[in-house]
């Protein structure tokens, strides 16, 4: 998506320590606090519980799987939220087969059963995974825009 039809965006990077999930929590909270306060747009309470969900997800497989910082990127649209993890492993991930005696490794499966879309792009560094959670048709709460 350009850059130009994101109606508030934010980046941040994280360390890759213990601590960065929880981080990575608040700083996603703050976005869609801030989103609501400073521009207006009323992101609905579903979004913002998938949204907390999917960057935990993406955010956990990075620091677990790829050395040194993760970036983040959340960006609102009309349409969604982007949320957007870079890491430097350049090893695209793959969901596994169903397993319901497997524990752990369910994250990427539950990434995209909660989202509109999710896509990797390899980067000369690394990669960049994208996870896009509409704004519309999650719940009959609070519209995307006031």
């Amino acid at each position: 998506m350009a850059p130009d039809r994101h109606l508030v965006r934010v980046g941040f990077a994280l360390g890759g320590d213990e601590g960065c999930i929880a981080d990575a929590h608040q700083h996603a909270a703050a976005f869609l606090d801030q989103a609501g306060d400073d521009y207006g747009l009323l992101v609905p309470a579903r979004v913002k519980d998938l949204a907390q969900l999917v960057v935990s997800e993406l955010v956990t497989n990075a620091c677990k799987y790829a050395p040194g910082p993760v970036l983040v990127e959340l960006g609102l649209t009309a349409e969604a939220l982007e949320v957007v993890v870079w890491d430097s492993d350049p090893t695209v991930p793959a969901a596994r087969a169903a397993d319901p005696g497997r524990i752990g490794g369910h994250g990427l499966e539950i990434v995209k059963a909660v989202t509109a879309g999710l896509s990797v792009e390899q980067e000369a560094v690394g990669k960049r995974i994208t996870a896009r959670i509409a704004l519309t048709g999650v719940s009959n709460d609070t519209p995307a825009r006031a």
